[in-house]
């Protein structure tokens, strides 16, 4: 992508060395300082782009199959598991192109390079903010069918469900090009920084509601049953440990990129942010990674979903 502290990797492959395997080691910054550099080499590139690939294509094509699954929840889970993999997609071919490019068995102009570049760094940027919009998406819809149960399917329809789908990818697609078009602006920059964190807001925000509702209804139960301490501590340590992992993976995985962004804007120019600013491909590599852990997260929960994949995977159409 095109932003500061990252390369042009298409154009730079033109006269560049292939990469190491993948290493953990000290690098020297502008200032002859020693940083902790993490080296992705494009291997690892293609295979987590590869493995994200085929398991989101497998979630879209259990969605599509099964009727069943024609709702508006796992339509937000479907339109999630499409945006990750034309966020892996991307990244196959980028790094495709970067591995022929390197062996010679690839020869283009640098016009047609900048180009293709250009193309994937929209797709992958729209892909990515669409990712998160459907995330924070999928948090709303748990949260209405918790809080708002009996009005649950009035409130949530699928005419309303596809608006929203659709409204959510031409915002991407818009925006994504802005920030591509304006990278070098501090303005852009804030705005993908306010974004990131209004959604890890939303997600914390309405999931912790929902443990909180969670732990009071089996309080109320274990009453009933006049268990109620062991039951509700063992349940909202369980709720708890969920909400945790949920939240760090999205955390973890989301997070050193956007503080990529907040450094361009705070201290582009000094030493420490300059080191951090030469992980940027291993922040890429972790979004590829949370492409791959989404599956598991919100789709292959479920039961009827899995089942539908083993007809999928077996060729039962």
């Amino acid at each position: 992508m095109a932003v500061q502290g990252s390369q042009r990797r298409l154009l730079g492959s033109l006269n560049s060395t292939p990469t190491a395997i993948p290493q953990l080691g000290l690098a020297a910054n502008q200032t002859g300082a020693r940083c902790l550099e993490v080296s992705i080499s494009d291997g690892l590139f293609l295979s987590l782009g590869l493995v994200s690939l085929v398991e989101n294509a497998l979630v879209v094509a259990t969605i599509a199959k099964n009727r069943n699954l024609h709702s508006p929840m796992y339509c937000f889970i479907c339109c999630l598991a499409l945006s990750d993999l034309l966020v892996s997609g991307s990244n196959v071919l980028e790094t495709a192109v970067i591995l022929l490019l390197e062996a010679g068995a690839l020869v283009a102009r640098a016009a047609v390079l900048q180009q293709l570049d250009n193309v994937t760094d929209v797709i992958t940027c729209s892909s990515m903010l669409s990712s998160l919009c459907f995330l924070g998406a999928i948090a709303v819809d748990r949260y209405i069918s918790i809080f708002y149960a009996l009005r649950y399917h009035s409130i949530v329809t699928l005419p309303r469900a596809r608006r929203a789908v659709a409204a959510i990818w031409v915002a991407s697609v818009v925006f994504s090009t802005l920030f591509i078009a304006y990278y070098d602006h501090v303005a852009v920059l804030l705005c993908l920084v306010v974004f990131f964190l209004a959604m890890l807001v939303l997600m914390a925000v309405l999931y912790v509601h929902m443990l909180a509702r969670a732990c009071q209804h089996a309080q109320g139960i274990a009453r009933l049953h006049k268990r109620q301490r062991p039951v509700h501590q063992g349940f909202g340590l369980k709720g708890a440990v969920t909400l945790t992992i949920l939240l760090g993976i999205f955390f973890l995985c989301w997070g050193p990129f956007f503080l990529h962004l907040t450094l361009i804007v705070l201290c582009p120019e000094h030493p420490t942010c300059g080191c951090i600013f030469k992980n940027f491909n291993l922040f890429l590599a972790l979004i590829i990674c949370n492409a791959i852990i989404d599956p598991l997260i919100y789709a292959f929960h479920s039961q009827e979903l899995r089942r539908t994949l083993k007809e999928v995977l077996t060729c039962s159409w």
